[in-house]
């Protein structure tokens, strides 16, 4: 009897504390800039499958590319006072404030792909100025080092506007090789539209002039594909290179249809992978955040993907 006395009150207790565990679930916002984007998209699904393996609660919101809208699923998360956030190439100085805000609320943030701030713990990237260079080098390469470039930009971005200008250095020591016609992206929500109006212009009025295209970001690639085959081009005819990876890319440069050449591809799963990794360590851990990331930022490594290797990198 009186072993039940004391039997009962410890079950109870071992009881409560299952109960509270199951309460206490991780709690994580995902916040995505625009989920049209493939890598965007494969960023945040990478984060929610990871989280989910942990136990955890994980809320993805798409901004769908407007900055009010980012801002305020920043700030809902916050005021919710979510566990912590991972956001999927964010906009820093435009979102400063609900950054200072998360801090102030002993809120981690992890990023990727959206440059440093203060006010987050880190964020996950590639080496962007030597992407950059990988992809300025192949395309000058399968020219010959010498002919025309038409070439779409997004200057809005701190990745893209960092692979545009070590084009324009690499172009600035080989001079025989000259842009003759090139597009900024300047919307984010129709940036489709943006960029299909913009390189039909370009590519109408350089018609026979262009020995080559250069494209920011894969998602721009694509529509510019489509405007080559459209206009009558064949694989081979010029070489389309751009940066970021993943199936469609794959799948194109494979493609005898499709006048993708070369891609520079980034490890976006692997890097939601490593976002909620790194949230793990710290914010339940207890990790110090300068014992895995001394600096502002968490590298890893991206690789060229072409004919020669593009096999390795389809899904079977």
């Amino acid at each position: 009897m009186k072993t039940s006395r004391l039997l009962k009150p410890i079950a109870m207790a071992v009881a409560g504390i299952t109960l509270a565990g199951q309460a206490a679930a991780f709690e994580l916002g995902v916040v995505a800039f625009q989920m049209s984007s493939e890598t965007h998209a494969r960023c945040a699904n990478a984060v929610e499958a990871r989280a989910t393996e942990l136990g955890w609660e994980a809320q993805i919101l798409n901004s769908n590319g407007a900055l009010q809208t980012h801002a305020e699923q920043l700030d809902n998360l916050i005021q919710k006072g979510v566990d912590g956030l991972v956001v999927c190439m964010s906009k820093p100085v435009e979102a400063d404030g609900q950054f200072e805000a998360a801090k102030a609320a002993g809120i981690p943030v992890i990023s990727v792909m959206s440059g440093s701030s203060p006010h987050t713990l880190f964020d996950i990237q590639v080496n962007e100025y030597g992407v950059g260079a990988d992809a300025a080098l192949y395309l000058l390469g399968m020219i010959n080092f010498r002919g025309n470039l038409l070439v779409q930009r997004f200057e809005a971005n701190a990745g893209t506007r960092i692979r545009g200008k070590i084009l324009d250095s690499v172009l600035s020591e080989n001079t025989a090789v000259q842009i003759v016609g090139e597009h900024s992206m300047a919307r984010t929500q129709s940036w489709r539209e943006d960029v299909r109006n913009g390189m039909q212009a370009l590519i109408l009025q350089q018609t026979g002039n262009f020995d080559g295209v250069w494209a920011s970001f894969d998602g721009q690639a694509f529509v510019i594909d489509d405007l080559l085959l459209a206009a009558g081009m064949s694989k081979g005819d010029v070489p389309l290179i751009s940066i970021d990876g993943g199936e469609e890319a794959f799948r194109r440069i494979k493609d005898e249809n499709s006048m993708m050449t070369a891609t520079v591809s980034i490890p976006f799963e692997e890097m939601g992978t490593a976002a909620v990794d790194a949230m793990q360590a710290i914010a339940v851990e207890g990790v110090e955040k300068e014992t895995l990331v001394p600096g502002p930022y968490m590298f890893m490594n991206a690789v060229l993907v072409d004919a020669s290797n593009v096999d390795e990198f389809l899904s079977e």
